[in-house]
């Protein structure tokens, strides 16, 4: 156990955690202690460095709280000491966020990153951990997240930075799919209706990227129904076709095969992530006797 007792105001912030990273939090407020410190609605810079220029003692503060609105953002931690907890919590006050994703930058080193759920700690990701793998968790229909930052102790903080995107999503039928299972019929309609992207296109190549455990499906000759942002451009040629590139888990050994599919999914930081894949002439099926039955979550044109 940690008791952190900050000099200038009664502050106490007791933190209980084991070996596996998950304890039970009391805070009974915070205070900020940190100089260098700037910030918008959206995103969150801070450092343990003095405007003097001195390091600070790192067992002289308490935990830094900082509070952001945006449901997307980022945060950069210079000279990780001690521990900062961030509270996301977006303007709409309608929006219960399903998840929360984040993607560390490159160089993210000092300090392991924690969700709090019912009064527990629940890591996401470890100090060190894979370079921009995005890890996300669920927010239990919580109106935000609360996310803690310890810093390792083990490390020179005075050379250390941590950084990472983070994103509130909100939920989504086939976000609890398995990653690797083939859609069932009722998760693709649904999957038109609530997905980021809705492509149909061929595949032209499959690669595979083991230092980030995901594979890279290139899409060509596609036709775009629906997309969040930019991932699929159109190439540079009078055909009206688009390009673009899909991520999945390594682990579910996508390979390319001939035909036309349609893929759908979700749109993270910037990457189009898959959720389902059914080779066009079935969907077409599926489609048609879905729409004899009446049974289209949406309306959805195939044309």
């Amino acid at each position: 156990m940690y008791n952190l007792v900050s000099d200038y105001s009664k502050t106490r912030v007791q933190i209980e955690m084991s070996h596996k990273g998950i304890g039970i939090l009391q805070f009974w407020g915070s205070l900020c202690f940190l100089w260098f410190c700037t910030a918008d609605m959206c995103s969150w810079t801070g450092s343990c460095v003095f405007g003097s220029g001195l390091v600070r003692d790192p067992l002289s503060g308490p935990v830094q709280q900082v509070r952001l609105r945006c449901s997307a953002g980022s945060v950069r931690w210079l000279f990780p000491c001690l521990a900062l907890r961030l509270l996301l919590n977006p303007n709409v006050a309608s929006s219960r966020p399903a998840a929360l994703c984040i993607k560390a930058t490159r160089a993210s080193r000092g300090a392991a990153v924690y969700v709090e759920r019912a009064g527990e700690l629940e890591l996401l990701m470890e100090d060190g951990g894979r370079p921009e793998q995005v890890h996300c968790i669920s927010t239990d229909g919580a109106q935000g997240a609360a996310v803690f930052l310890q810093a390792n102790p083990q490390s020179d903080y005075r050379r250390r930075a941590v950084g990472f995107r983070y994103e509130l999503l909100q939920e989504k039928s086939t976000t609890s799919r398995a990653a690797c299972r083939p859609c069932n019929d009722s998760e693709i309609l649904q999957a038109i209706c609530s997905s980021d992207f809705v492509v149909r296109g061929s595949i032209r190549n499959v690669s595979h990227h083991p230092e980030r455990q995901t594979s890279v499906i290139e899409v060509v000759e596609a036709q775009v129904y629906r997309q969040r942002s930019g991932v699929f451009e159109r190439e540079p040629v009078v055909s009206g076709h688009w390009h673009g590139h899909i991520r999945t888990p390594l682990q579910c050994h996508v390979k390319a095969g001939p035909g036309q599919f349609l893929f759908t999914g979700d749109e993270h930081f910037g990457e189009a992530l898959l959720s389902c894949a059914p080779r066009f002439r079935d969907f077409i099926k599926l489609y048609h006797s879905a729409s004899a039955s009446q049974n289209i979550p949406c309306d959805f044109s195939i044309h």
